[in-house]
């Protein structure tokens, strides 16, 4: 009894921590007006993956209200490099015909699960999912896509792959709950049962609802409602009313007026504190900004000369009352954009394109837990996670930083030109 008193009496302790430097974080972010959050690259943030585990292109994370930190990644095979990557679960065959069959090329390394979830300390707490894994009748992801955790604890994943119509929802040790639309049906942003390939769901605690970016083939932002998944409201760019079939508009051109819907994907769908719900029209470099039934407010062309896949990935919002600032991914430059959240004022950037900490290689998904840490995920061949620590408030570095690293580390590093 004693033992378990002394527990309970560290498990108050530790949570009365938690809570006094989250309110001191949210009020140094609220307190310290002309300033912006700063940050530096923990690069050994996770921990190591136990079973000679290996993250593939990792395409959602979510830090949810115990800063527990989710992330989903694709980890089948084609998404590595079989001899080279993952020779423990390559059949020697594959690179040498005269080998024995099922050999296994070498001992490291094979796929972690795609749901992978992380203590604030980046210690592994659970792992699971895909198909092979089922507790339950339901259909896992072609491509799965996109992970959010809402008020009861419940972890929601989309999918984005090519017949992907649906959502699931499980606890959090992968039992489970419930599956949202039917896949491989007829793409229909009208639909109020099936989705299109989504993107990215998030939950929202005001009104215990779940925004979809909806996505990949629809062109539209769906809310659900979180206890029964019942779709409640969708809306197209403008508010309008979203096509019926697949119509994107042309491809997107510097200088534009920006089409009436969205184009394809639709790429984040996140509501604010103060009831403005911001809108990913990736291809488009667009930023939308809506209330909550779909009206619209407002928006922004972020890196108007971007094209190819688009600047505007996903977004996250300081943990402070108001929210003051935004992180915006943007995947084709490889940086992070700390916003004005209320102006939509691009303050600076971190970030370059590289493989070292604090570099990305197409920055896909960004959370932010409640110390104000930024977490980011990789697709393609960047497949991680970084973390980047908030250290407080300062002046604005202006324009783009460069890495987020300790300034003595970068002193005469960053900027430099090559050349006569």
């Amino acid at each position: 009894m004693q033992k378990r008193n002394l527990t309970f009496g560290l498990a108050l302790v530790g949570a009365i921590i938690i809570v006094a430097c989250t309110a001191e974080a949210m009020d140094d972010m609220a307190d310290q007006a002309g300033q912006v959050p700063l940050f530096q690259v923990d690069p050994f943030w996770p921990k190591p993956l136990p079973n000679h585990w290996l993250i593939g292109p990792a395409i959602g994370v979510w830090a949810d209200a115990n800063d527990g930190v989710w992330v989903v990644q694709r980890n089948t095979l084609n998404q590595f490099v079989l001899n080279t990557e993952v020779g423990a679960v390559t059949d020697t065959s594959y690179t040498n015909p005269n080998a024995p069959a099922r050999t296994p090329v070498s001992e490291c390394c094979q796929p972690g699960p795609p749901i992978l979830h992380f203590d604030a300390d980046g210690n592994l707490l659970h792992a699971w999912g895909g198909p092979g894994t089922e507790t339950g009748d339901y259909t896992w992801p072609e491509s799965n896509h996109g992970i959010t955790v809402d008020g009861q604890g419940n972890v929601w994943v989309g999918g984005n792959g090519g017949q992907d119509r649906h959502i699931l929802k499980f606890t959090q040790d992968g039992r489970f709950l419930a599956q949202y639309g039917e896949p491989g049906v007829p793409l229909n942003s009208q639909s109020e049962t099936t989705f299109g390939q989504v993107a990215k769901v998030s939950w929202d605690q005001a009104g215990n609802e779940i925004y979809v970016a909806d996505g990949y083939g629809n062109q539209r932002v769906a809310v659900l409602d979180a206890a029964t998944g019942a779709m409640k409201r969708f809306w197209g760019a403008y508010g309008n009313t979203p096509p019926d079939s697949r119509q994107p508009p042309p491809q997107y051109r510097p200088g534009e007026t920006p089409p009436q819907q969205f184009r394809t994907p639709v790429h984040c769908a996140d509501r604010a504190n103060d009831g403005m719900v911001y809108v990913c029209d990736r291809p488009s470099n667009r930023l939308s900004v809506f209330n909550t039934d779909g009206t619209f407010v407002k928006e922004t062309i972020i890196a108007p000369a971007t094209l190819s896949q688009g600047s505007t990935w996903d977004v996250a919002f300081s943990p402070d009352e108001a929210q003051r600032f935004m992180y915006l991914a943007d995947g084709q430059n490889m940086k992070v954009y700390v916003m004005d959240r209320q102006s939509l004022e691009i303050l600076y950037s971190f970030g370059d394109g590289g493989r070292q900490p604090g570099l990305f290689f197409a920055v896909h998904s960004i959370t932010a837990d409640s110390q104000g840490n930024i977490f980011t995920t990789e697709t393609y061949e960047g497949s991680r996670i970084q973390k980047f620590r908030y250290t407080g408030m300062g002046p604005n570095p202006g324009g783009d930083s460069g890495p987020a690293w300790p300034a003595d580390r970068k002193s005469g590093g960053y900027g430099w030109s090559f050349g006569n």
